[in-house]
């Protein structure tokens, strides 16, 4: 004896398609997942406004869809910040060797915390020492202070031995944020190793 199968209404069937396509959209349309670094979550970050080392005015939009390999310091810096930079750039550079793809996706920004003396003139001369992608931004005085706020990054003039000569105690980190802007990842400093910063790069960077 042959049995049919019961018939589906078609009210039922045009609802239950629709449905269906209505989850598909919601499942397409979902954020990206944020990436999971030792900065994830962190209130790090958002909107800045300064200028680029060939004196054009950039925002954070400037770098929207690009990953931000981030360090803030001051070219007339005697020590610290030329090791960080370098490293930086050496970390970045190895990335560029091993997977240039990835890599291409990077901007390096070197953020002064000195913008009196670090001029886009000095700023692009002290950059292309390091990496030819590598960044520099400045701005006013205002405006760097904003960004450093934004970055929750500590720098504060110190008085140096000859009347007028100063320099920066300032807090020394790599950033990674991501192409949304959002914090990821960061390496103190004296950890900023070129294999930590390649090795982060690797590890979020898709």
């Amino acid at each position: 004896m042959n049995r049919r199968l019961p018939r589906i209404p078609t009210l039922a069937l045009a609802l239950a398609l629709l449905a269906g396509a209505a989850l598909l959209a919601v499942w397409l349309l979902r954020p990206a997942p944020v990436p999971q670094g030792n900065l994830s979550g962190a209130a790090i970050g958002g909107p800045f406004s300064l200028i680029d080392e060939s004196g054009q005015p950039v925002t954070s939009d400037s770098f929207a869809g690009r990953w931000r390999l981030m360090y803030f310091g001051f070219t007339f810096c005697p020590d610290v910040c030329p090791v960080d930079t370098a490293n930086l750039a050496a970390g970045l550079k190895a990335f560029e060797a091993a997977s240039p793809e990835r890599a291409a996706k990077v901007q390096p920004l070197f953020l002064t915390v000195d913008p009196e003396r670090d001029t886009p003139e000095i700023l692009v001369e002290f950059t292309d020492a390091f990496h030819p992608r590598l960044l520099g931004l400045t701005g006013s005085r205002a405006q760097v202070d904003a960004a450093l706020k934004t970055f929750r990054v500590y720098a504060s003039k110190v008085p140096g031995v000859t009347e007028g000569s100063y320099t920066y105690d300032h807090l020394a980190v790599v950033y990674l944020m991501d192409p949304d802007g959002r914090p990821v990842a960061f390496l103190a400093g004296p950890t900023a190793s070129p294999e930590a910063v390649a090795a982060m790069l690797d590890t979020h960077v898709r």
